[in-house]
């Protein structure tokens, strides 16, 4: 078994992800309604529930071989106020990194660390944030590269996040971890410009992640819907009424359309402001829109169900949000409805999380034969 620090953990949806090839020695987030989901589904003995520069690396046990941290994204999202790792959020990044920095100093450096964050971390302040977190990583000897994964490939829903990845230079690499060119499934256009504006150690230290693309069969937004949900009421035919009376002519179209369907159903609502008039925009394309936390100008997201005649409505429930992330039906919840949408559109996809430990981290991990609390030196690969 492999072992892992949690970072800005959340309710351990990457833990999730990670499953039973590794073991959790140390987790933290500054939230204590996060920690309470955390400990509620994994316990509190490696829980610590603080401020990230709060935390001490001789609170971090052994020598793990990686650290995760999805810090946070909202001075980093396209949808925040710009100040990116300046911002007293996003910056939470320079905590995380000088633990790493100090576990270094103390030769207990993880092999590997893995960022997770939003696709406006590449391009946040003109790239400027992206420079100083690859610049960071291959200044403490790291190999970096990222890629942007969407959970669509996994899930039906739209979630494209960044993944950075950094692996101990001493590391041997598998010929299929990395490319000699970007791969157009995980480096976009804005990527490429990312990595062309590098410089000096960082860009010397670049390599091109790749991973397979994902061949398991995806689950239908349908199959994800709960009948009775407990905790969400359905619309009253006034309140859908309204939501219909939102659509500009183009999404009452797209409502005719699927009441012309002989099944039924499904599309998913999100409420927007378009020239001071807010509107409700629906999709019927079988992928539900990114769960995000209310703020930043984004809503809760709506489902509705049509059959035919019958139009009804409700918000999307905290299971079936969950079921989006996907976590299973055993994962618990809090009960208040606000904090679980909190909890889960903070989250990372918990099935992109397995494809990559399993095609990415799990490979590196094994070709040099790291296992827990392995702490000598790692001779430089040739």
């Amino acid at each position: 078994m492999h072992s892992f620090y949690e970072f800005f953990a959340g309710g351990g949806m990457a833990r999730a992800g990670l499953g039973s090839d590794w073991q959790c020695l140390f987790a933290n987030d500054i939230s204590a309604s996060k920690g309470h989901s955390y400990s509620a589904n994994w316990g509190d003995e490696h829980l610590s529930v603080k401020d990230i520069y709060n935390v001490q690396a001789k609170e971090l046990p052994a020598n793990a071989d990686m650290a995760w941290g999805s810090f946070p994204c909202q001075d980093l999202s396209l949808a925040g106020d710009g100040a990116g790792l300046e911002g007293e959020r996003s910056g939470a990044f320079w905590g995380f990194w000088k633990l790493i920095c100090d576990l270094d100093a103390e030769g207990r450096k993880p092999k590997m660390v893995v960022l997770e964050n939003v696709f406006g971390a590449l391009t946040s302040r003109d790239g400027k944030d992206f420079e100083l977190i690859a610049k960071a990583i291959a200044s403490q000897g790291y190999l970096v590269g990222a890629m942007l994964i969407d959970a669509i490939h996994f899930l039906p829903q739209s979630r494209p996040r960044l993944f950075i990845v950094g692996v101990d230079a001493h590391l041997k690499l598998p010929e299929f971890s990395h490319t000699h060119t970007p791969n157009p499934a995980w480096h976009p256009a804005a990527m490429i410009r990312a990595h062309n504006r590098l410089t000096g150690e960082a860009k010397a230290a670049w390599r091109w992640w790749s991973v397979p693309q994902n061949e398991k069969p995806l689950l239908t937004l349908e199959s994800l819907i709960e009948t009775h949900p407990q905790s969400v009421q359905w619309h009253s035919e006034q309140e859908t009424q309204q939501l219909l009376g939102m659509m500009t002519p183009l999404h009452r179209r797209k409502v005719l359309a699927a009441q012309a369907s002989p099944s039924p159903r499904v599309g998913t609502i999100y409420k927007r402001t378009r020239d001071g008039v807010q509107r409700a925009e629906v999709r019927f394309d079988g992928v539900a829109g990114c769960l995000r936390t209310p703020g930043g100008g984004s809503s809760r997201q709506t489902i509705m169900v049509v059959h035919g005649n019958s139009i009804k409505s409700r918000l999307i429930s905290s299971r079936e949000a969950a079921r989006l992330m996907g976590l299973s039906d055993d994962y618990k919840l809090p009960e208040k409805y606000n904090e679980a949408y909190h909890l889960l559109g903070d989250g990372v996809a918990v099935p992109v999380v397995k494809h990559l430990s399993q095609h990415l981290l799990l490979p590196i991990v094994q070709l040099n034969h790291l296992s827990s609390h392995q702490g000598q030196k790692l001779p430089r690969a040739a």
